[in-house]
Formats: C-alpha cells, sequence, structure tokens
C-alpha cells in the first residue's frame, strides 16, 4: 500500500513540509510536492500519480478546480483534499466531484494514514471530524424550526437584500405587517435588536433557508 505514488501541494509552506516529513518518515512514496494549484496539476499531468493530497483553497487553482480537471481529462490520480474550511457547501462539492476523501487540515497528521490506507483499497474516506462539525451546524440550524412559513419567508428575501417595502410589495402585504414579521423574527432568534442584526444573521445563514 506504502508503494503508490503520492504527490502534496500546499501553499503554506510549513504544512507542506510538515506533511511531506511526516508521510517520508512513514515510509510513504512521495514523489513530488507544489505549493500552488497550477504546479499541483503539473505535477499529476507529468507523474499521475496514485493520489495527490491537495489544499482546497490554493493561487490559480483550487483543489476542487484540480479534481475537475482531472475529471474532464480522464486522469484518474485519487484525490484527497486537506483543508481548514467547514462550510457544508464545499463538501457537498467534493462529494459530487467524487473526490476519495476529504480530512481537516487540524486533524491532517492524525487521519492521514488511515486516509492514505482507505483510499488505496478504492474505499472513500470523510473525516468523521468533518462529519461531527456538520452534524453540529445542523443542530444549530433547528433554531430556523421555531419561525413560520411567512417569518422564513421574509427571512429569505431579507437574505436577499430586499427592504421592507421590498418585501411587502412581494408578499402583497403592509409595509408595518413585514415590520412586525421581522421584529418577532429577531425575538425568536434572541437576536440584538441592533441596525442590520437580522440582516447580517440572515446572511450568514442563507444556505439554509433555501
Amino acid at each position: 500500500m506504502k508503494n503508490e505514488s503520492i504527490i502534496i501541494a500546499d501553499d503554506h509552506p510549513l504544512l507542506l513540509k510538515g506533511l511531506s516529513d511526516f508521510l517520508i518518515e512513514k515510509g510513504y512514496n512521495v514523489v513530488g510536492s507544489g505549493t500552488n494549484g497550477r504546479e499541483a496539476f503539473n505535477l499529476i499531468n507529468k507523474l499521475k500519480p496514485d493520489i495527490a493530497i491537495l489544499d482546497i483553497q490554493m493561487p490559480f487553482m483550487s483543489g476542487l478546480e484540480i479534481a475537475r480537471k482531472c475529471n474532464n481529462n480522464g486522469i484518474e490520480t485519487k484525490i484527497i483534499l486537506i483543508t481548514f474550511h467547514k462550510e457544508k457547501q464545499l463538501y457537498n462539492e467534493a462529494n459530487d466531484l467524487n473526490i476519495y476523501g476529504y480530512i481537516l487540515k487540524e486533524f491532517a497528521l492524525e487521519e492521514i494514514e488511515n486516509c492514505l490506507k482507505s483510499v488505496a483499497e478504492g474505499n472513500p474516506f470523510f473525516s468523521p471530524k468533518i462529519s461531527d462539525v456538520l452534524g453540529s451546524n445542523s443542530k444549530k440550524n433547528n433554531v430556523l424550526d421555531v419561525l413560520t412559513p411567512s417569518e422564513k419567508k421574509i427571512l429569505k428575501l431579507i437574505a436577499m437584500d430586499k427592504t421592507n417595502k421590498d418585501i411587502a410589495s412581494l408578499l402583497f402585504i403592509s409595509y408595518r405587517t413585514v415590520e412586525k414579521h421581522r421584529s418577532n423574527i429577531i425575538s425568536k432568534l434572541n437576536l440584538e435588536h441592533k441596525t442590520n442584526s437580522l440582516l447580517i444573521w440572515a446572511k450568514e445563514h442563507q444556505e439554509n433557508l433555501q
């Protein structure tokens, strides 16, 4: 399993060196490393490694863009993404691109060997740590359950930068009714009655209002 060729790419030199040194010390076959997305894709294209461990966000090309290019060009290198980011959207994108591995950077050294073993056997490895994070996020999202359908609709429009006047017109209700709904939403979400506090909250939770 450790004979499989591996390239690594990360735009943080210390993290790149740390992971590379760790894998070499453990006897893995690291055949190349890059500091940005362009270097990473060129290495994959040239060396056709069995596995590429890529930072999800790098200059010139992201890990996701590299995975997409590999798919489009029929390159069979198995992509493992490492990331500081815990957004559900990125996780879902990785899933859609048939990424083989997805782990959080803070747990990379802890999980990378299990990940490589799984990937070498042809089994995707999605870190239990990211599942925990997404699970805790979804629990937070349950706060939306306290809102009525009308309030959710108004919150979605607020996230789209609609004014009270716009919302009243779009939903065929009075301006004062919109104000009342806003006040109720703020109370239910335990937000401070400050200018833009509801707009900021709506923007932060926009993907859950779809």
